[in-house]
């Protein structure tokens, strides 16, 4: 892409972990202006079994630390379950997980990658004291949370922010976009609304 990115792009899943983070790797490759986030208290990922998950602090922990708490816990079942690698790819992106409630700076258009975190971002946007007043557009898509549709819906969200990114006026046109995009893709739950900072 040899073009400057004029739209901010912000992704959110709940952990900032493998849906966003497969997103932002996928998207910064392409040359888009894009941060990625996750929504929720705190950074959660599968444990031994389901009643032990591996929790960690957003901002305050990074991907190298839990990469090596992972290797010190158990690096085979860490290795197996694909976590490991899934880590290793993150730390390459950027330093850490970060929390879209604790960002201050404004986005054009923020890809939430399920409704729990649309409701959250959404929730957090209406909630915050008002700054700016200019509009963000927040789109929830639903991918489901593994390696492949990761990847799948990566490449979903690459193929919408061109089309945001093209559109003359993107909050002109950005609600026939996201219609066109239904129509070809029936089995992506689509979700928009506009916020303001």
């Amino acid at each position: 892409m040899d073009y400057t990115s004029k739209l901010r792009f912000a992704v959110s899943c709940s952990s900032n972990m493998n849906r966003s983070m497969e997103a932002h790797g996928i998207l910064k490759k392409r040359g888009f202006n894009i941060e990625s986030y996750g929504s929720g208290t705190q950074v959660k990922m599968p444990g031994p079994s389901i009643d032990k998950p591996n929790c960690y602090e957003f901002g305050a922990t990074t991907y190298e630390e839990i990469h090596q708490d992972l290797s010190a816990k158990d690096p085979l079942l860490y290795q197996q379950n694909g976590l490991l690698s899934m880590v290793d790819r993150n730390r390459r992106i950027k330093p850490r997980p970060q929390r879209f409630q604790a960002e201050t700076r404004e986005f054009d258009i923020v890809l939430c990658l399920e409704e729990r975190v649309f409701d959250q971002v959404v929730d957090f946007l209406n909630r915050r004291v008002g700054t700016s007043g200019n509009p963000v557009h927040v789109i929830n898509i639903d991918i489901e949370d593994n390696p492949e549709e990761a990847t799948f819906g990566a490449f979903f969200l690459a193929d919408m922010c061109q089309k945001l990114e093209q559109s003359v006026d993107c909050d002109e046109e950005i609600d026939q976009i996201i219609t066109d995009l239904e129509d070809s893709n029936p089995k992506r739950n689509l979700l928009h609304t506009i916020c303001f900072y």
